[in-house]
């Protein structure tokens, strides 16, 4: 059955809206309807070749949807289910997932690899991140979806699918905020407008954003700063001196830049915190003088998914949701058509804009 998709022909070539050939769900597969769809900068990260995704490639990795069918074995959803789509599914036998730390899964993205479609000329197609959201219908693997929790806009339900995620997780499983500290978010996206929201439900007594763009400040602000500051070769020194000269306890670092993991180290205290986020390529060297580290006592970590369990979190995240404390709407700044993506990755190359959400 032939449905329209945002297709990656080559890596660093434009996205292109066109028909593809989407087979039906075989043995252990669900074909969803997509209902939205995040445009995320991790899909300019694979569409650039950051990270390397085979090609050709329906992206997407973020997205929400209702079940059409289900192939042989599926058991957990049934058509006409509302469904999130989850980008990294863990196996549940790998190293990693022996330890519990599912968002490590060695074999979580080797779906990424398979041939789920074909264009309308017969080329092979790859599903981006496993799930190619980008498009009005995708078929999956059923470990890629999880029911939609009760209470949750089935549309705003595809911003559960990555930026909630990561950016609840960065500030709940990695940095582990407590009540009371004191939070600088670096990077006001719609992973960190969802870090600042989880700063604030973690009970941070200064929640201080960051960004390039003034004109943020307002989005910031309402999902939970209390302090906004435009980035600049000062920051760190704005930052110290919001906190008694001290810095704040934790920092999290949205863009995946050098010169904003070191700022978000800079602006720590002693024994403070950083949690990156933010994926950068391999240029983006970071550099760091032993003394300072000995000096200083910080701790630099990464955070993958945000350090999440999808199954596990997904039903918290909705109890937030339906308390209002937690407003997935605020983190989209723009609702677009399928026809708008390509417009929406030349906005991200340029630095431009917010979280988009594609509506089908």
């Amino acid at each position: 059955m032939a449905v329209r998709a945002a297709v990656l022909p080559a890596i660093g070539s434009p996205l292109e809206i066109t028909g593809i050939d989407l087979p039906d769900p075989g043995p252990g597969q669900v074909r969803v309807r997509l209902a939205a769809a995040g445009v995320c900068h991790s899909d300019l990260s694979l569409s650039d070749g950051t990270m390397r995704v085979p090609v050709p490639a329906v992206l997407g990795h973020e997205g929400a949807g209702t079940v059409v069918s289900v192939g042989e074995g599926v058991d957990h959803v049934s058509p006409g289910d509302g469904v999130v789509l989850n980008w990294a599914p863990s196996c549940g036998a790998c190293h990693a997932c022996s330890l519990g730390e599912v968002w490590l899964c060695a074999n979580a993205l080797s779906g990424a690899a398979d041939v789920y479609a074909r264009t309308a000329d017969g080329a092979d197609l790859h599903p981006g991140l496993n799930v190619a959201a980008f498009a009005e219908e995708t078929v999956v693997s059923a470990s890629c979806v999880l029911p939609v929790p009760d209470g949750v806009p089935l549309t705003d339900a595809a911003l559960l699918g990555c930026a909630v995620l990561t950016g609840y997780g960065a500030v709940h499983h990695s940095a582990r905020v407590r009540q009371g500290e004191t939070v600088a978010v670096f990077g006001v996206g719609g992973v960190g407008l969802a870090a600042l929201q989880a700063a604030r439900i973690a009970g941070a007594s200064k929640i201080v954003a960051v960004d390039v763009s003034a004109e943020k400040e307002e989005l910031a602000r309402a999902a939970g700063a209390t302090d906004y500051v435009v980035a600049s070769d000062t920051t760190a020194r704005e930052i110290r001196g919001l906190t008694g000269k001290q810095g704040v306890d934790v920092a999290v670092e949205c863009a995946g830049r050098a010169v904003t993991i070191r700022t978000a180290w800079d602006s720590t205290r002693r024994g403070g915190r950083t949690t990156v986020v933010g994926i950068g390529g391999k240029d983006q060297q970071v550099t760091f003088n032993a003394l300072e580290i000995f000096h200083w006592g910080r701790t630099l970590s990464g955070c993958v998914y945000g350090n999440c369990d999808p199954a596990r979190d997904l039903p918290v995240l909705a109890g937030h949701v339906r308390a209002g404390r937690l407003d997935l709407s605020a983190l989209v700044t723009e609702r677009i058509s399928l026809d708008a993506i390509p417009a929406a990755f030349e906005n991200m190359l340029a630095g431009k804009g917010g979280r988009a959400l594609v509506v089908f």
